[in-house]
């Protein structure tokens, strides 16, 4: 299925089965302590929580610094990571952050440093205040185009028109934030090879990330007229047609391999664990299992289940309790009003499951809606399929919500984040190093990525590689 198609069916299940405003917020986290570097509210609602480990805290920090002192910039800025296994940074304000699953990716501190210095370029050259006045403009012009020839078809062109423009504009900033990037880390004594290998590094993880969609790999690259970035390979060549691209420097991979060592590149505990085809929160002591040929995405505010068969299943939990029973619930609180609504019993717990109302608007072929109390909460999945063989597909999906238990005390307890470790290949050979991988699949092409090899007689020759742990 094409990840643009997925986008799509997840908007509509959203407006199938949500609830009415009276309704809890669906949520798959429980209420956490705050990470040991605790970030002002509304900043950690726009990014989320701060990793909890104060040793990488400050190697980040640090690196940040030095680059803010070399260049000669002047401001109260502060570097973060964020307690997330998603490969991404981005800037808030004065906050630079970077994620676990980016630093993960990265093969030494210049490239953190070149991710951290584009992010300072967007910053120190307003970026985002820019875009948001030109955004503005564009809007504005619209609905005097609109006003002045009284047509709405009129408007929506030069608002169109408008857009384009501003994402021709975003592209050049991306591109501007490269060029700063460069310069800030040149001053600070890291090679200026590393803002081309960051790029690389980022290409190669989109191309593992479509490989893993069931996407062709090259994806990314395509140039778009519709796309706020600018493609990998333009990134790339423009920065190496600059002089400060071949400039020296100290990369500083054994400091940076030493920073990593043990960190995780699973989801916050908080949020739960995805072990192949199984979704497993050791603090909610909830699993379940999805059907063959889905693959899950995990996120904070709950799990989505995809296969290319135009079927999803999304699966959340409310955040408060729900009192009286769960097919009242479900027909007072779930909008469209699900037909078709029984009572049904899963593992031994209260559950409720009912249809897709005949003739609502979703453009689906079929919705079905599974609650089930589990405790003191309760838990949701919501599915829709569109394909040929929905019918089946809907069948495959129920009988996964039917693998939802508890898990015992010492199955929670035994629950563990995956973790990096710095290791020697020596005695070891490429596939049994990607065997160790504890993925699904994919795991060779997992492993190279990790380590930005190219082939695995590449891995060998090295004297310290990356591998996860399970």
């Amino acid at each position: 299925m094409e990840f643009r198609r997925i986008l799509a069916l997840v908007a509509v299940l959203a407006a199938a089965v949500a609830c009415t405003p009276s309704a809890e917020p669906p949520v798959s986290t429980a209420t956490g302590a705050r990470g040991a570097t605790a970030l002002p509210r509304d900043i950690e609602k726009l990014v989320g929580p701060a990793d909890r480990d104060p040793a990488l805290q400050s190697y980040v920090d640090r690196v940040g610094q030095r680059i803010v002192a070399a260049a000669g910039l002047s401001g109260g800025y502060r570097f973060l990571v964020l307690d997330s296994p998603v490969a991404n940074a981005h800037a808030v304000q004065s906050y630079v952050f970077v994620t676990r699953g980016l630093l993960a990716l990265l093969e030494n501190e210049a490239e953190l440093a070149a991710a951290v210095g584009h992010e300072l370029g967007h910053l120190v050259q307003r970026h985002a205040a820019q875009r948001a006045r030109v955004r503005q403009g564009v809007l504005d012009a619209a609905v005097q185009a609109a006003a002045t020839s009284g047509s709405v078809n009129v408007g929506r062109s030069v608002a169109q028109d408008g857009l384009l423009a501003l994402r021709r504009y975003s592209r050049e900033q991306e591109l501007e934030a490269d060029r700063l990037a460069l310069g800030y880390i040149v001053k600070a004594g890291y090679p200026g090879s590393a803002m081309a290998s960051l790029i690389d590094r980022l290409r190669r993880q989109s191309a593992l990330e479509a490989q893993i969609m069931g996407e062709s790999p090259d994806i990314g690259d395509r140039p778009s007229a519709s796309s706020t970035h600018p493609a990998p390979m333009e990134r790339t060549s423009a920065i190496e047609a600059l002089p400060l691209a071949k400039a020296p420097g100290d990369s500083n991979q054994k400091g940076y391999f030493a920073a990593i060592n043990g960190m995780s590149v699973d989801d916050p505990p908080s949020e739960g664990f995805i072990r192949g085809r199984t979704f497993a929160h050791p603090v909610l002591r909830i699993a379940f299992t999805a059907p063959p040929g889905f693959r899950l995405f995990n996120e904070s505010d709950g799990v989505l289940a995809v296969n290319r068969e135009r079927s999803l299943m999304a699966f959340s939990c409310l955040s408060t309790p729900v009192t009286g029973p769960l097919d009242e619930w479900m027909r007072n609180k779930l909008k469209p009003t699900p037909t078709d609504i029984q009572t049904l019993e899963i593992n031994g717990a209260e559950a409720a499951m009912g249809a897709r109302p005949r003739g609502s608007d979703t453009g689906l072929g079929q919705a079905r809606n599974v609650a089930i109390r589990q405790g003191g909460r309760v838990c949701n999945f919501a599915m829709v399929s569109e394909g040929a063989d929905q019918d089946r597909q809907i069948a495959a999906m129920i009988a996964a919500a039917r693998t939802f238990r508890t898990l015992s005390a010492s199955e929670a307890a035994a629950l563990q984040p995956y973790r990096l470790r710095i290791v020697s290949p020596a005695g070891s050979t490429p596939a049994s190093l990607a065997a160790y991988m504890p993925y699904p699949d994919l795991k060779m092409e997992r492993l190279l990525v990790l380590n930005a090899a190219q082939s695995p007689a590449e891995l060998g020759s090295r004297a310290q590689i990356k591998v996860i742990e399970p």
